[in-house]
């Protein structure tokens, strides 16, 4: 009945589209912007605890420790290796003079703990020569165009003069700014030297050590904070929840397209069975039952709502996959999580306005058939 009113049908298919597209979308660029949150946190693979100053909240909030905190981690009960990282910003300039800001990471000298374990171009080993530092796809390209990689290009970072001798696939960061890594003892020299510049403290727990039991241990015996890498992304991710407008915007924006859903669907159904009232009258008339009457009607609200959410969440997809190479948005992409979400949202809204305009079928007379 409904498919044979073609633009109360086309109508209802694209809100739902629409709101579909829209609810997607804007839920997996939030997710996305979060994750990018801790992505310096995602790309230390090798050690499994963080440790930092008592009342740090998130990972760009950094309070230097000193190296004798090193050492009285290295020397708690459960603890394989710690070795220092360090995290700060240098201004960073190509020989054509471009410049910008970089984040910059100060890998263990020995170990080089903290470096990307994914290398586009060279290898962790060039970061074993003087003055050499590895640079992420983003600020390679910014700095030296994008055309095939070649090492050996030199970079002024602060008052040193350095070369790429790797580019890796770091994490995209909240900001899209380079991220550059470097060995911690040359790292200090790009910031500045100061009497405390050790941001954080890399932890292995040993074999047989739990890292829920190392953090505590390190916790009594240094009164550092030391959590798990991921219990450390999870409290970076609300605190961007908690201190910034994130939540808000995106949120107003997801219940824009809620609304839009709900009252195109409710006005388009209630105009549908107010047409077609003399129809149902009619039906009844011969014996049809109102759940039957009722049920036909939820069949063609379920048909129209499968189509108009296949098309939204197809518009989603393809977006992401059309950007996958755009490195501005890079990491952003549809979770099957995200999909779940957004088709019980839009059931429950699209149930809910079926449900409102099908109240006059229960209470229809069969006589309207023969009236006027």
């Amino acid at each position: 009945m409904l498919t044979g009113d073609r633009p109360k049908y086309f109508g209802l298919v694209l809100a739902i589209a629409f709101s579909t597209f829209l609810m997607s979308h804007q839920m997996s660029i939030f997710v996305g912007l979060l994750d990018r949150t801790r992505s310096q946190i995602l790309d230390v693979q090798d050690a499994s605890v963080w440790v930092m100053d008592p009342k740090t909240q998130y990972v760009d909030e950094v309070r230097a420790l000193s190296l004798q905190d090193l050492y009285y981690v290295r020397g708690v009960e459960g603890v394989q290796w710690a070795v220092p990282l360090l995290k700060g910003v240098a201004r960073a300039k190509a020989s054509d003079g471009t410049f910008r800001n970089s984040i910059l990471m100060g890998v263990d000298d020995a170990s080089l703990t903290g470096l990307p374990q994914k290398f586009l171009a060279g290898d962790w080993q060039a970061l074993r020569n003087p003055k050499t530092v590895a640079i992420d796809r983003v600020g390679y390209e910014y700095f030296f165009g994008q055309r095939p990689y070649q090492m050996g290009q030199e970079l002024e970072l602060g008052p040193q003069v350095v070369r790429v001798g790797a580019v890796v696939d770091a994490s995209p960061p909240f900001v899209n700014l380079p991220v550059v890594y470097a060995r911690f003892s040359e790292a200090l020299d790009m910031v500045g030297r100061e009497p405390r510049q050790l941001s954080f403290i890399l932890a292995k727990a040993r074999p047989g050590t739990g890292e829920e039991d190392l953090c505590r241990r390190i916790n009594a015996a240094t009164r550092l904070k030391a959590l798990t890498g991921d219990a450390f992304g999870w409290d970076t991710i609300w605190y961007y929840i908690r201190n910034t407008g994130i939540p808000i915007n995106f949120g107003i924006t997801i219940s824009i397209a809620l609304m839009v859903g709900a009252l195109v669907s409710g006005q388009t159904f209630s105009l549908f069975i107010l047409e077609n009232m003399k129809y149902f009258g009619a039906l009844k008339a011969i014996g049809v039952t109102s759940a039957r009457i009722v049920g036909m009607i939820f069949m063609q609200a379920i048909i129209v709502l499968a189509i108009g959410y296949s098309i939204g969440i197809s518009l989603t997809a393809l977006f992401f996959e059309l950007t996958k190479d755009n490195l501005d948005l890079r990491g952003f992409r549809l979770l099957p999580e995200i999909m779940l979400l957004t088709g019980g949202l839009i059931f429950v809204v699209v149930m809910i306005a079926t449900v409102l305009s099908v109240r006059r079928v229960v209470v229809v007379d069969p006589a309207v058939v023969f009236r006027g």
